[in-house]
């Protein structure tokens, strides 16, 4: 018994240990939680939701974190990976969801974000229409990733991620002049 006790209370000081270092990690890189969640949820209580829902998915897969490699790469690929299952749940549920409005049938449309700056507005609006993977591409170009550490988090070669993010500057800017015109 005194055996099975002291097994019971080393692996409680490693769960809190293992909580502790967790709790710090994400305390430094919350950042990146935020970010993910404001670009991925339209609505406030989304945003909350999937906050929440990315903090639980790191924790979960904490015990799986390689601490000889950076922490915050390994934070934004599962922070991404719960912020597009999230997207195409809601996609899912917007499809099979019955408007409470008699007669009314259209998509719900993503709310407005005020901001007085009209070429702010526009990106905004580009950015609503990304797919998840440009989305996630252009998240991580605008905090300034390089192309290896893109390709890391995404799971895609450096490659790609250059193809990727020349088409996508490409789009954005024939996007953003054909809005002017």
């Amino acid at each position: 018994r005194m055996a099975d006790y002291t097994t019971y209370t080393a692996t409680m000081s490693e769960a809190a240990q293992a909580g502790e270092r967790f709790s710090a990690l994400l305390q430094r890189h919350r950042r990146i939680v935020f970010k993910v969640a404001n670009t991925y949820g339209w609505h406030p209580e989304d945003r909350a939701d999937l906050t929440q829902e990315i903090a639980a998915q790191l924790w979960r897969a904490f015990p799986s974190y390689d601490p000889d490699r950076p922490f915050s790469t390994w934070m934004y690929r599962i922070a991404l990976n719960v912020a597009i299952s999230f997207v195409r749940g809601q996609r899912v549920r917007e499809r099979h969801t019955v408007p409470l409005e008699e007669g009314r049938h259209d998509a719900v449309a993503p709310p407005h974000r005020d901001d007085s700056d009209e070429r702010v507005r526009m990106l905004y609006g580009v950015i609503d229409r990304l797919d998840s993977l440009n989305r996630a591409l252009l998240l991580l170009y605008l905090d300034e990733h390089t192309y290896r550490e893109m390709a890391e988090i995404l799971g895609i070669s450096e490659s790609n991620v250059a193809t990727k993010l020349n088409r996508l500057k490409v789009r954005i800017r024939r996007d953003m002049t054909g809005a002017n015109q």
